[in-house]
């Protein structure tokens, strides 16, 4: 149970009693409102002050039963706020408040629904880029996990409109959904598909044929974490050293070596040109495995004569400094 969801419970019942006694005793007694909304108040506080005006019969018995919801409720309540303050509740909610201010500030982030295994895992791997994310979960496990991990996230259910709504996915540049559930993956795909027709959604497929119908759904790419998992490991058998040369330039955990992808912009400098003349293996070091055109066409071990394009993306492998060195290149425009 959430206390301070109790709280605001209790005290909203109070308010309904307060209102009630007190139309009770303009009712009952023919009293103004000010003196029956007094009377209310030192009934239900049992202060033991004298009655406003006498009583009648009626307005005893009325009077009774006041005293014995009001006392009731009012302990309840302020039972509930006790055990906020001694428990860190209220400094808790004043947390998960500045929280939602954090995440209302969100733009071009990820929302990442599902904070299990596989989304942990790629929780770890945006944070170490770093990338902006935002996690929505809904068990209380799990909450308590993302606490401690100190992950921003939103505490709600992903297949919800209001909730992705306050997870910023009108700003979000992507969305990945990795609950447990293909049938959730599902809806959370339709969701956030009508609520965001531009954005790039990421959904896991657990069973045979998922797949199909998260396409279906509105998903950008499916990925199915048994399938992958079984491939490499029969790779590792087949192919050992190529699956060790995978792992080095993907893993995060290698410095020397990395692999990326990076965005050319409409405003770079080296649009039209090819590679050659651009001479960016020449000044980076980098080498250039292969480009993505903006029209889908994958070019591998692209040539000289290769050209750039606005949107293309260029399929890097480099050290991390001579990366960055042709990001600032083509993105950032700084001479090198």
């Amino acid at each position: 149970m959430n206390p301070v969801k109790d709280l605001r419970i209790s005290l909203l019942i109070l308010l309904l009693l307060v209102s009630a006694g007190t139309s009770g005793y303009m009712a009952v007694e023919g009293w103004s409102f000010l003196d029956a909304l007094y009377m209310t108040i030192i009934t239900i506080g049992t202060v033991g002050f004298h009655e406003v005006h006498s009583l009648s019969d009626a307005g005893r018995v009325f009077t009774i039963l006041l005293i014995v919801f009001g006392v009731g409720i009012l302990g309840y309540t302020v039972s509930k706020l006790a055990q906020i303050m001694f428990e860190g509740q209220f400094q808790r909610f004043l947390g998960r408040k500045k929280v939602e201010k954090s995440i209302e500030v969100l733009k071009d982030h990820y929302i990442v629904c599902g904070y299990g295994r596989i989304g942990s895992l790629i929780c770890k791997e945006f944070a170490a880029k770093p990338i902006r994310f935002v996690v929505v979960e809904n068990n209380p496990a799990v909450l308590e996990k993302l606490e401690e991990d100190g992950v921003l996230f939103l505490r709600g259910n992903a297949t919800e409109d209001e909730t992705l709504l306050k997870a910023g996915i009108k700003r979000a540049k992507g969305l990945v959904s990795v609950v447990t559930s293909d049938t959730e993956n599902v809806y959370i795909t339709l969701t956030a598909r009508g609520l965001n027709p531009e954005l790039n959604i990421l959904a896991r497929s657990g069973e045979p044929g998922s797949d199909i119908k998260l396409k279906r759904a509105g998903a950008n790419k499916v990925v199915s974490p048994y399938q992958i998992g079984g491939t490499r490991m029969a790779q590792a058998v087949l192919r050992p050293n190529v699956v060790d040369f995978i792992e080095i330039a993907t893993g995060r955990e290698h410095l020397d070596l990395q692999m990326e992808e990076i965005f050319i912009p409409e405003t770079s400098p080296f649009i039209g040109q090819n590679l050659k003349d651009a001479g960016l293996r020449r000044d980076t070091g980098v080498i250039i495995v292969g480009i993505k055109k903006a029209s889908g066409k994958m070019v591998f071990n692209p040539g000289g004569t290769s050209g750039l394009d606005a949107k293309d993306t260029l399929i890097v492998l480099g050290q991390p400094s001579e990366i960055t060195k042709l990001e600032n290149l083509l993105v950032r425009n700084i001479p090198s």
